[in-house]
């Protein structure tokens, strides 16, 4: 019997994962090349904006092979875009294997599908794009057109990757990226949580939802990384004339966290995301202004 794997990467400090909604769409297409090339099997998976987690089913080779591989192709992709080379050769990978008892694969994906409500992004993992959390008890038909219908050229600039084989029924939706369900094992999850009221449980009760509900009187964010970072350049040229954060001398770039932190009411993890820089750096200049 193949086992169950949770596989996480480490919080990116200084540098997003994914920079704007076009980096998520290209991460996601990734992620179906990746599910029909290799031999582990996905189960549930999220995109964050500085790190991934997938629930895979395989051996430890299969799953390791899955993640490394994907972490390959995104890291061509980005460096291509951004000239940052070898992004995520330092961004360690947690493998965890999942018992079958003690309801621990339900834990697990309850876990991962959590992560965008726990940052504040939405009240349900079902109202996340980047992910598979509108995948299971759901009796909505999938709205999208068959790869087949797209041609070659039009499907490797797509995918960034030259992988014709992908079977020509997937779906890919309006928005550009093929939809979770055409490869995501949604049977074995349902058949693991056995109703969406179980599931429902689950969701509510797993340590990320805990997390936001204690969370809950503090501070977190109220926008997306990637809002405040197309918001940046402008900031930064307007109130300094500069093109960007790191263009600015040092007693602006206090000034700007400061204004980074008031506008949108950003906490010091995202600041130091947002940035580029430290989490010691970000907290300093916060607690100055």
């Amino acid at each position: 019997m193949k086992s169950f794997w949770l596989v996480s990467t480490d919080h990116l400090e200084k540098q997003l994962w994914f920079r704007d909604e076009e980096d998520f769409k290209v991460g996601m297409n990734l992620v179906a090349v990746q599910a029909h090339i290799g031999t582990a099997v996905v189960l549930s998976f999220i995109l964050m904006s500085n790190h991934v987690h997938f629930v895979l089913k395989g051996s430890r080779n299969e799953a390791l092979a899955f993640i490394t591989g994907y972490k390959k192709r995104y890291s061509q992709y980005y460096g291509n875009k951004y000239g940052i080379k070898e992004l995520l050769r330092r961004n360690n990978v947690d493998l965890q294997f999942i018992p079958l008892s003690d309801e621990a694969p339900e834990w697990a994906i309850a876990y991962v599908l959590m992560n965008c409500v726990a940052a504040n992004i939405c009240s349900h993992p079902s109202q996340y794009s980047w992910g598979a959390g509108n995948l299971f008890f759901n009796a909505a038909k999938p709205i999208g057109k068959p790869l087949g219908s797209m041609s070659a050229r039009a499907l490797k600039r797509l995918l960034h990757s030259d992988c014709s084989t992908l079977p020509r029924e997937w779906l890919i939706s309006e928005a550009g990226y093929i939809l979770p369900g055409s490869y995501v094992d949604i049977k074995t999850v349902e058949a693991c949580y056995r109703s969406a009221k179980r599931m429902n449980y689950f969701l509510s009760n797993s340590s990320k939802a805990k997390k936001r509900i204690e969370a809950a009187d503090e501070h977190l964010p109220a926008f997306r990384d990637q809002t405040i970072l197309t918001a940046l350049p402008d900031l930064c040229q307007s109130l300094f004339g500069k093109p960007s954060f790191s263009a600015l001398p040092e007693k602006d770039r206090t000034e700007l966290v400061r204004q980074i932190r008031f506008r949108f009411s950003a906490n010091v993890n995202q600041v130091a995301r947002v940035c580029g820089i430290s989490y010691e750096e970000a907290a300093k200049r916060m607690d100055s202004v």
